[in-house]
């Protein structure tokens, strides 16, 4: 461990052996090693290791998690499901549905869909008794999936994902439609759905890391991205996949321009307004996440005069559009009580619930304080792995893997070169994103006065976690050495990338036992 570190003003990215990639074939002789050479160059100019990598294992098995999860059993996959599928056919914005419990909002469904919905929903809340697997087996699935989808349509209630905007939900959309268009029977239905955004996760996370690609920084931001929770989400139907594709996406750009003080490509700069305006749409909670893409300084983004303006005005027009959304879904917190309960289905009450907030200040600090007691260390393994409404957690072998590759990712980072003042507000961005899951979820799923932060989940950090490494990595000096004070890549990459199918690897298996057996 040393305090030294490799200069950082070259702007050429170097490749892992830290040598420039235009030097590898010169250093070659033979025909074989030259082809090679010329692999690796190519690869690491115009794609990454990291991003490479991702590729690869969040491929192999994000796919194994789109098929191994018994159908609608990720987290709220019925809801999420059921938005999707108003999206797809046209419904964007929240709709009212008659319901004699109080406010509810959902849409239509196709009868068939449903009855596998019915099914899944009767099967995951069994809860037998150990060591029964947690599903009752595969044939009632099959059976239900081999039925073709059904024109005939139902009400279905999903008044927790009517809040969301339909951003999240285009890949999804777009597999539901290619399924009714191909003809799919709903088995089939659901897992294009589910593939579509796999596929969408894969290219935005990777255009995210090839920004990194010669900065070691990059494994840092792969750790995150092949987290066991975040390839089970997206492997399933959840508006959590593009939220943490985008987020993953943001913070790359935000890590580049602002730490590494590296200008960004053409298509980057695209890519960070586009996502300046695409992720508050994808959950609100990340909105002051996506605002940071205005605080990369304008020379990295190539613009002059009245240009200079652009990325500002792309955050504005974010926020303006987070607030217009707001406003449209305000009247969906009404319902959200229905997910408690029956006792407490009329207790969830937004507006008194703020009230309470700002009336007891003190006993609300108290309440989160409170949380923290109760529930951290649930939290702390569900950033890890909690996977769908299995409730299985990732076993210690995944946690322990993972806290071993972010260790050495974070080791082998780039000594950050972002102004004081700009990492400082960085870092109370994310303190102030933080509070807000917290705050966001009292008032919206919490019965007033309640004694805890209720329905704070681990993997709801996650977006926020290369933004807020980088802060802390910005602030401390340590990382790690060679026996020549040089920072290796090589070695630290293949000890990342085991370390990570490793976690994956252990995960799988643990759901696979407890669920099918």
């Amino acid at each position: 461990m040393t305090t030294q570190a490799a200069s950082e003003t070259d702007p050429t990215p170097a490749d892992d052996a830290g040598d420039k990639p235009e030097d590898v074939a010169a250093q070659t002789d033979s025909p074989d090693k030259s082809r090679m050479a010329a692999a690796v160059c190519w690869t690491q100019r115009h794609l990454g290791f990291g991003a490479l990598a991702f590729i690869l294992i969040a491929a192999v098995f994000g796919g194994v998690f789109t098929a191994l999860t018994p159908p609608f059993w990720g987290h709220d996959e019925l809801t999420q499901f059921g938005r999707a599928y108003q999206v797809a056919h046209g419904g964007f914005g929240p709709e009212r549905i008659p319901d004699s419990r109080g406010v509810s909002y959902g849409g239509q469904i196709p009868v068939s869909i449903d009855a596998m919905m019915s099914y899944a929903f009767h099967d995951y809340n069994r809860k037998p008794p150990e060591p029964e697997p947690l599903s009752a087996g595969r044939a009632a699935y099959d059976r239900l999936g081999d039925a073709p989808v059904s024109s005939a349509t139902k009400q279905m209630w999903f008044t927790n994902t009517a809040a969301y905007s339909p951003v999240p939900y285009v890949p999804a959309a777009v597999g539901l439609r290619l399924a009714e268009a191909t003809g799919l029977d709903v088995g089939q239905t659901v897992l294009l759905t589910r593939l579509a955004g796999l596929l969408a996760y894969l290219v935005l996370v990777a255009f995210g890391l090839r920004a990194l690609r010669g900065y070691r920084v990059q494994w840092l931001a792969f750790t995150v991205s092949v987290l066991p929770i975040a390839l089970f989400q997206a492997g399933t139907v959840t508006a959590d996949t593009i939220t943490n594709a985008l987020a993953v996406l943001v913070s790359c750009l935000v890590v580049k321009g602002v730490f590494l003080n590296a200008r960004l490509s053409r298509a980057e700069v695209v890519a960070a307004l586009f996502a300046t305006i695409a992720l508050p749409l994808s959950k609100p909670t990340y909105v002051l996440l996506a605002m940071l893409v205005a605080l990369i300084p304008v020379r990295q983004y190539g613009f002059r005069r009245a240009l200079r303006w652009v990325p500002w005005a792309f955050a504005i027009l974010g926020a303006a559009l987070f607030a217009a959304w707001m406003k449209i879904a305000a009247p969906t917190g009404d319902g959200m009580g229905l997910m408690r309960p029956p006792a407490q289905w009329h207790s969830v009450r937004t507006g008194d619930q703020l009230q309470f907030i700002l009336e007891h200040p003190v006993r609300f600090t108290q309440i989160f304080v409170h949380s923290i007691w109760l529930r951290d260390q649930h939290w702390f393994t569900q950033f890890f792995g909690e996977l769908g409404f299995s409730y299985v957690e990732v076993p210690a072998l995944s946690i322990l893997a993972c806290l071993l590759a972010f260790a050495v990712s974070a080791g082998i980072a780039e000594r950050m070169s972002a102004a004081h003042l700009r990492t400082a507000i960085v870092g109370l961005v994310i303190v102030a994103s933080v509070a807000m899951i917290y705050v966001t979820l009292y008032m919206s799923f919490s019965p007033v006065g309640f004694y805890l932060v209720d329905g704070v989940q681990g993997r709801y950090f996650v977006p926020l976690a290369i933004v807020g490494i980088v802060v802390l990595l910005r602030w401390i000096p340590l990382r790690l050495s060679d026996s020549g004070g040089r920072t290796p890549v090589r070695g630290p990459a293949v000890v990342i990338v085991v370390a990570t199918t490793v976690a994956l690897v252990a995960a799988i298996v643990k759901y696979h036992y407890l669920v099918w057996g």
